[in-house]
């Protein structure tokens, strides 16, 4: 099971630059306990010991709604995608003044601490570098992914499945990859998030498995 405990989230204060503000439903710590109430902890971060400010921008509709969410400023590893994935839950949840000039961007910065009780060892050096193998393992995974799509049309070529066999071990995709992945995807569809958890169960099975394949055709159809 995927676990965040040993890490703090920290997040500021909106980024704001009309004079009529909107306000999260119960105001900034009502929105800091959502945030670190609703977070699951990317896995690979998590490991590393990765630390990293994600500043997302995003849009409200007059109602409230999340319009557009993105990575300003980030990293660019799987804590960007969590950040986003955390803002987007919040449409429908802020209250948007009559004055406010719809469209305006926001930004909140999302600052992702490790323990450094546990992560004493851990180097800048060596977060740089987890930083740098993930982004290099993505093309990897994309080889991965893309080679099970074709494969589900009819289009796959048998002669390369031992190099995708070969990818798979040498990224860890093995049960206990997968069940985290499960653990996960649970997770965010407990939190209303179902889009999330259909993202994660379709990559399960993109990457060859068949272990999310029931939780895809009950509710990601």
């Amino acid at each position: 099971m995927l676990k965040h405990i040993g890490f703090i989230v920290f997040v500021c204060c909106l980024t704001l630059r009309s004079t009529a503000q909107p306000v999260f439903k119960g105001g900034q710590p009502a929105l800091d306990n959502f945030i670190t109430t609703k977070i699951v902890y990317p896995e690979y971060s998590r490991q590393n010991c990765i630390a990293a400010t994600i500043k997302v921008a995003f849009r409200l509709d007059a109602a409230g709604k999340v319009d557009t969410a993105y990575v300003q400023d980030g990293p660019g590893i799987d804590l960007d995608e969590e950040a986003v994935r955390i803002v987007r839950m919040t449409s429908g949840k802020w209250t948007v003044p009559n004055t406010y000039a719809i469209g305006a961007v926001i930004v909140i910065p999302i600052t992702f601490t490790p323990d450094y009780s546990r992560c004493n060892n851990v180097t800048n050096q060596s977060r740089q570098a987890a930083i740098a193998n993930y982004k290099a393992q993505e093309q990897l995974q994309d080889a991965i992914t893309n080679y099970y799509k074709n494969k589900y049309q009819g289009k796959g070529d048998p002669n390369v499945e031992k190099q995708i066999t070969a990818l798979k071990i040498q990224l860890g995709y093995d049960d206990s990859f997968i069940n985290d992945l499960l653990d996960q995807a649970n997770q965010k569809f407990k939190q209303g998030d179902k889009a999330g958890a259909c993202k994660d169960w379709n990559f399960i099975r993109n990457i060859g498995s068949d272990k999310a394949d029931s939780f895809i055709a009950k509710n990601c159809r």
